[in-house]
Parts: structure tokens; sequence; C-alpha cells
């Protein structure tokens, strides 16, 4: 598959990806914890079929240490055993944040007060930021069709 548009070596494209990335790097440096970080970026990338961040957040997880049982496990993380209270309250937050349209409701209240049972205001807000940023990354490399496959851990940072 060959992408739609040279975004990542387009100059408009370059500049707005050092913004997002700008962003996620608050997000990096946040008290969230990095395995919660590494599943929210692999569930929302699925939902919303972004191969391109699949690729790179599954393999940026195994890489600092997240078991193959748990990676494959995320789609289905209700019925798994594997996650942690926190980490699927962080995921119910990001499904529903992520799949806005469709619910009228938007993220409801009882998602919201199970993350909140879970981190504090500043760990919150990081969530917050990184279900929003994981989704701008997935909707330009869906939008301009990047190719999965080819990453390597740490190939972008």
């Amino acid at each position: 598959m060959d992408a739609r548009l040279a975004f990542y070596g387009n100059p408009v494209g370059t500049r707005f990806l050092r913004s997002l990335a700008s962003a996620g790097k608050v997000v990096t440096d946040s008290p969230l914890p990095a395995a919660v970080q590494e599943l929210v970026k692999i569930r929302a990338s699925q939902i919303n079929g972004c191969g391109a961040c699949t690729d790179m957040h599954t393999k940026d997880a195994a890489h600092a240490g997240e078991s193959p049982t748990r990676l494959h496990l995320v789609a289905v993380w209700r019925e798994a055993t594997v996650f942690t209270e926190a980490e699927r309250a962080a995921l119910e937050l990001t499904e529903q944040g992520t799949r806005i349209a469709d619910a009228a409701g938007g993220v409801t209240d009882e998602a919201w007060a199970r993350a909140a049972r879970h981190f504090d205001e500043d760990q919150l807000a990081a969530l917050v930021s990184l279900i929003a940023v994981i989704n701008a990354y997935n909707r330009v490399n869906v939008l301009t069709r990047q190719p999965a496959g080819d990453y390597r851990p740490g190939q972008w940072g």
C-alpha cells in the first residue's frame, strides 16, 4: 500500500506534526503511567483502524516490556483478566472519547467517575490530552493511508 500523500515530508504536514509531537511530549512527561499511555494509544488506534499507529504502539509497548498476552487482548479488554482496574478505566474512557459520534451522550459520567477513582487531576488531564493526540495522529494516518508494518521501536524519537 502506498500513502496518498507524503504528509510526513510535506512542509505544512511537518510543521503540524512538530506541534502535535510537542503536545504528545507533554503527555509522555506527565505522571500518567507509561503502560497506560501505550494501552490507550493502541486501543484508540485499533478503533480508528489506524494500521500505522497500531503497528508503532504495539511494537513500542513490546520493546518496553509489555507482555504479548496483554498486547493481544487490548481489543477485548472487557473480557480479559490481565488489566488492572485503573487500566480498564483508562481503556473505557479511551473508547468513549474516541467514539464520541457513536453515542449521543458522549463520555458517560460513570466512565469519567471510574477514571477519576484511579487517576489524580494531573493524570486525568494527561489522559484526556493523550486521547486527543492519538486520535489526531490516527486521523492523519488514516486520511493519508500511511502503510503499516515497517516501524522499528524508537524510529520516530
